[in-house]
């Protein structure tokens, strides 16, 4: 790669940064209609290999997709919002349990300060907000409404994101050949080798990610049911879906299992039971599914996932946390190759011995 190429790339990847940062706010339903039409662009084209046109093909896979997302929604979005509401309404129990329960025992067994422990001045301001749930979900939303740019800014994103999959689903071949014909041509087979490697690597990891949240899922509203804990499909779901992120999802799953399972009283043996189905699923998801479904051969590490996911939200907001992913395969792709060429060099042979 010559100074000139050096130049251009360096000042490729500043204008990027500077579009991200500057246009963050109005890219996100572009991201996500881009990341759709990239999961359901080999879907049409297989659809194509089959002799259908390529308008046919995508606007089968394009209501295939929306199908789907809505019921997912429809089945997702109830059950975490029963979730929330049953223990919002049983939150005054959980203070009332810490205080006659759990405080005592810290005092006994821990030797911690009671004075540390009292709630009840926490216990009265959740109550009196609890039983003005309604008046305050009321004023939130007059809020909202009121404010006029935000909401119209919602339901542009929300009208735009089908559109514009479709436009990206029916030109997707279209937009990659003339980004290839952008690329130098002494530098145009080790690019597109890098794309493939790239495109292998996040097709790869989604598919089997999909996979391993769908068998957490299913793992731990089984297991949560099995020990007889109430809402244990609907905290089954929420954890499975939030291994996306790695450890979200157990810790999230964990606490609000653990808090229903104290509000839900009965077997004093329950919380353990519950810790029990989660360690289970932990060591599966550890040993058997992640290795098998995801594969060590995809290369990224759940800490570069973490490290990724809130770099991007650090620098660039929501749109970072879209593309931190992408970026990351990319980056792990680049990275294996410098060690290759590093590994072959004669600085790493002899030293740079002359």
């Amino acid at each position: 790669m010559n100074r000139e190429v050096k130049i251009w790339v360096l000042a490729g990847g500043i204008g990027v940064c500077l579009f991200l940062y500057f246009l963050g706010p109005i890219l996100t339903p572009f991201i996500i209609s881009a990341l759709l039409a990239w999961l359901g662009d080999p879907v049409a084209d297989r659809l194509e290999a089959w002799k259908f046109p390529r308008s046919l093909a995508v606007t089968v896979v394009f209501i295939g997709t929306f199908l789907i997302l809505g019921l997912l929604l429809l089945l997702i979005v109830p059950m975490v919002v029963r979730e929330v509401a049953a223990l919002s309404i049983r939150a005054p129990e959980l203070i009332a349990w810490f205080q006659n329960t759990a405080a005592p025992w810290l005092v006994l067994h821990m030797h911690m300060d009671p004075s540390r422990l009292r709630l009840e001045n926490l216990s009265g301001y959740l109550t009196e907000n609890f039983q003005n749930a309604g008046q305050l979900a009321s004023n939130t939303l007059a809020t909202v409404t009121h404010s006029g740019r935000a909401l119209f800014v919602f339901l542009i994103s929300v009208l735009l994101v089908p559109v514009v999959t479709f436009y990206w689903l029916r030109d997707w071949d279209i937009f990659k050949a003339r980004i290839a014909d952008l690329i130098p041509r002494s530098q145009a087979a080790q690019v597109e080798r890098l794309a493939r490697e790239c495109d292998a690597v996040l097709a790869a990891f989604f598919r089997g990610q999909l996979l391993v949240m769908i068998s957490l899922a299913s793992i731990y509203s089984v297991g949560l049911a099995i020990v007889g804990l109430e809402n244990a499909v609907a905290i089954g779901v929420i954890a499975g879906l939030l291994g996306f992120v790695p450890y979200l999802g157990m810790t999230t799953g964990i606490i609000l299992a653990l808090l229903s399972a104290v509000l839900q009283g009965g077997d004093g043996w329950l919380p353990l039971w519950v810790v029990l189905v989660f360690a289970v699923g932990v060591t599966l998801d550890s040993s058997v599914l992640t290795p098998r479904l995801v594969g060590g051969r995809i290369g990224l590490h759940p800490v570069m996932v973490i490290f990724a996911i809130l770099a991007g939200g650090q620098l660039f907001g929501f749109v970072g946390v879209l593309l931190a992913l992408p970026v990351a395969a990319a980056c792990m792709v680049f990275a294996r190759h410098l060690r290759d060429r590093y590994l072959e060099s004669d600085f790493y042979r002899d030293g740079g011995a002359p």
